[in-house]
């Protein structure tokens, strides 16, 4: 099966940002064991224990709850209909979007060193926004296996 351009780029796009804010993630925990105090364990429990909660409890339950996985599936065709990962600006965008997040957990981390406040909820909220990227990336695939859809989104010919 073969589809139009512009769902492939739509589904490439949605793999990309899950993959782009994973990396960044990566990168920011790195960062972290760097410059955090309080040791590994205190380090590890608030950027890689917590943000693995919400980013499953994120990721599954709009999946597994039919209203909910009904209302963001919705929301993927309808960033689908609006051009999202089809046009350069839109591309930027997202990459935009990414960086802007990037930027402020840096920031986060950053002001520990300067007496601020210990940033476990940026790294659980970034986390959380992960696990519904990557629920969009499944839905993406669910979509397309809809006959509705399928006929829109398929070449003819």
């Amino acid at each position: 099966m073969t589809f139009i351009r512009a769902w492939r780029d739509f589904r490439r796009m949605q793999n990309v940002a899950v993959g782009a804010a994973s990396l960044i993630y990566a990168g920011a925990v790195l960062h972290a064991y760097q410059v955090l105090p309080g040791g590994m364990g205190l380090v590890t429990q608030r950027t890689l224990i917590w943000p693995g909660a919400f980013l499953t409890l994120s990721l599954f339950v709009p999946l597994l709850v039919p209203p909910l996985r009904r209302l963001l599936a919705r929301y993927v065709w309808l960033s689908f209909q609006a051009g999202f990962g089809q046009t350069p600006i839109s591309v930027m965008t997202g990459v935009g979007l990414l960086a802007a997040a990037a930027l402020f957990i840096y920031w986060q981390v950053a002001g520990v060193a300067h007496g601020g406040r210990y940033p476990a909820g940026v790294f659980s909220g970034y986390a959380a926004g992960i696990g519904i990227l990557a629920a969009q990336a499944v839905l993406v695939r669910v979509l397309e296996r809809l006959p509705e859809v399928r006929q829109i989104i398929e070449e003819k010919g």
